[in-house]
């Protein structure tokens, strides 16, 4: 089977640039984004609920903008999108820099997310159309670079917030701007058959088009719950290793461990999946898996409970193991649901407004994980009231057991399956 660097050197340029691109995007993006608060809090000083607006800021600009940004990426061409959305990144980067009153970090901080609106749905429309009949490939290489970015960034971001915030602004700018004149120059113009076939009509019909495509619709809401159990990772995982153990070090390796894994992976587990499983049955065996992933915290958590003062050595390793084990799994259930995802949206969506049904999909989803952290927080906290510590991860298991029975029901029963009007052109 292909590692992951073989089978990115297999797709032609255009998918080794995007690879490199989202790569780049996370590097720069998680430099950055996880000192913003720190920086705002505390070189600046504002008050705690002023940090979390601007944070929200951000957040609420990208996805609530993402069909937009989606809808002009169809409409004006992937690359424009990309060259547009990056190039507004640097110039928001080098905002944050600079910026010290507050209309100017909130400027900074919505054209931040709004940029990556524009970006993110181009950037997966342009690698479905351009891998053609290879989207599962295309998209498990780009997940392990998606990881790599997220690994690498905070680490390179540590080292240079411990010069100067501003230092780190200006070098997660810079890489933007890098990158933002390498896809002038070496991105085509166009993917693959885009724009093939597609008709001229007004940006409501589309929506509308979207909106009422039933199996895409399903789809999007039986695929939320795992966007909330994977958050686990930078939600509940964390918290429940502060709690057992009073220490940072396992949430270190939660994010390594995980990061590690589908670097080294992906490209073996998508291929092993493949071979076994269309895309829906892939998809519905990974939810399975992410529900049973939170099973060793439900067993330990009754035992865990009971550890009331930090710990070290030996007690501190038993106490880490069900949690890293939880990360293992959902680490695993993610690289195997991913790629088919991504390709089952283009399947069910269509060639003709790819990256508006990714947008859709990412606000969908985006509202989705608000409302299932609310929910999620509120078990965790429930569970350590009523003393039953395994309460929120029984519940988070039962999530992903429904999402893959949702998924199992509309593969059986067809919906599934690109349509006349809707199956992709050969590649």
């Amino acid at each position: 089977m292909k590692s992951t660097l073989a089978l990115a050197r297999s797709f032609d340029r255009p998918v080794k640039l995007l690879l490199v691109n989202q790569l780049t995007i996370n590097t720069g993006f998680y430099m950055l984004m996880p000192y913003l608060a720190g920086h705002l809090s505390g070189t600046l000083a504002l008050p705690t609920a002023l940090v979390g607006l601007i944070l929200g800021i951000r957040n609420l600009s990208q996805q609530g903008m993402f069909l937009v940004g989606g809808t002009l990426a169809d409409r004006l061409g992937y690359k424009p999108m990309i060259v547009t959305g990056c190039g507004l990144r640097t110039v928001a980067f080098l905002m944050l820099a600079v910026a010290d009153s507050i209309p100017a970090l909130v400027a900074a901080s919505a054209l931040t997310g709004f940029a990556g609106a524009l970006f993110n749905p181009a950037v997966r429309a342009y690698l479905a159309q351009e891998s053609g009949e290879r989207k599962v490939e295309a998209f498990a290489a780009f997940n392990a670079f998606y990881q790599f970015g997220i690994l690498i960034g905070p680490l390179i971001g540590l080292v240079l917030n411990g010069i100067a915030f501003k230092l780190v602004c200006l070098t997660a700018g810079l890489m933007f701007a890098a990158l933002t004149i390498a896809q002038m120059r070496a991105l085509p113009a166009q993917a693959k058959g885009q724009g093939q076939g597609q008709e001229k009509r007004g940006v409501l019909l589309d929506w509308r088009e979207a909106i009422t495509n039933r199996p895409f619709l399903l789809f999007s809401l039986a695929m939320i719950g795992s966007y909330v159990l994977n958050f686990q990772v930078y939600l509940g995982l964390p918290l429940e290793v502060r709690r057992v153990t009073a220490s940072e070090l396992g949430v270190t390796l939660i994010f390594v461990v995980s990061g590690l894994m589908t670097i080294a992976g992906q490209a073996r587990v998508t291929a092993w999946a493949a071979r076994r499983w269309h895309p829906p049955q892939a998809i519905v065996w990974g939810l399975v898996l992410m529900g049973l992933a939170f099973t060793p915290l439900a067993l330990a958590a009754p035992l865990a409970s009971a550890a009331t003062t930090p710990v070290d050595g030996i007690a501190h390793a038993l106490l880490l193991l069900p949690v890293l084990g939880t990360a293992v799994l959902l680490s695993l259930a993610t690289m195997i649901i991913y790629p088919f995802e991504m390709a089952t949206i283009v399947t069910v969506g269509g060639q003709r407004m790819v990256a508006t049904y990714y947008g859709l999909y990412s606000t969908l989803a985006g509202i989705g994980l608000a409302a299932g952290n609310l929910l999620s927080g509120w078990a965790l906290d429930l569970g350590g009231a009523v003393g039953l510590p395994s309460l929120p991860w029984l519940a988070l298991a039962l999530i992903g057991v429904g999402c893959a029975a949702a998924v199992r029901t509309l593969d059986r029963s067809g919906r599934l399956a690109a349509s006349p009007g809707t199956a992709p052109a050969a590649a």
